[in-house]
């Protein structure tokens, strides 16, 4: 019998594809519009200005930015509205990637599996992967950065995942994209290295 093997993947480039506003603040503000919320005439410059402190390697939650963005202009809007239009405004067709769903499928015959994102908008990982192809039956933890607080390549990041995959950061091998932030992880493989096809004929050889 072999050794479990966790696994976390990365979300967005990975087994996802999705399309990024062209213009967030202007996505954002008429997401907030159509919801009754009122735009300050300045909203461009606002919403580009910082307006919380966010110490290295934390992820700022951009509903708390919208929030405080609104707040600097004399609005007053209540959060789960704000927290509606920014997922609606970061929402787009989602398309599952060549491979991802044999990878998860056969990364979950070999251990527990998990998702390790780095995702300022509350909601918007578990929403695309809903929409995706994949059987999210198979993902036994879903972590993103805003829900945790801590962006790959922070260490913390892949210790959130693996604790949530009752795990260690060196016992959890994790898959994804960017050498810069998915490379930081201990155990990690890039799909510049290994496809997800390649990935997956070698989880399944593990059976």
């Amino acid at each position: 019998m072999h050794a479990s093997q966790p696994i976390s993947f990365d979300c967005f480039g990975t087994l996802l594809s999705v399309e990024r506003p062209d213009d967030p603040a202007a996505a954002v503000s008429d997401a907030l519009d159509r919801r009754g919320v009122d735009i300050p005439d300045d909203w461009a410059r606002v919403y580009a200005e910082p307006h919380r402190q966010v110490e290295p390697g934390r992820e700022g939650s951009l509903v708390a930015h919208v929030v405080a963005a609104l707040r600097s202009r004399g609005r007053d809007p209540a959060t789960p509205t704000v927290r509606a239009a920014v997922l609606a405004a970061f929402e787009s067709p989602v398309r599952t990637r060549d491979g991802a769903v044999a990878a998860v499928d056969a990364a979950a015959s070999v251990g527990p599996v998990g998702v390790c994102s780095n995702c300022s908008v509350p909601g918007l990982v578990e929403r695309s992967l809903e929409r995706s192809t994949l059987d999210d039956e198979h993902f036994d933890a879903v972590v993103t950065s805003v829900d945790c607080g801590w962006r790959k390549p922070d260490r913390r990041a892949f210790e959130a995942v693996a604790d949530a995959l009752d795990t260690t950061p060196t016992d959890l091998l994790h898959v994804g994209d960017d050498p810069e932030t998915d490379g930081a992880a201990p155990e990690a493989t890039l799909l510049s290295e290994r496809s997800l096809p390649e990935l997956a004929a070698r989880w399944r050889d593990q059976q």
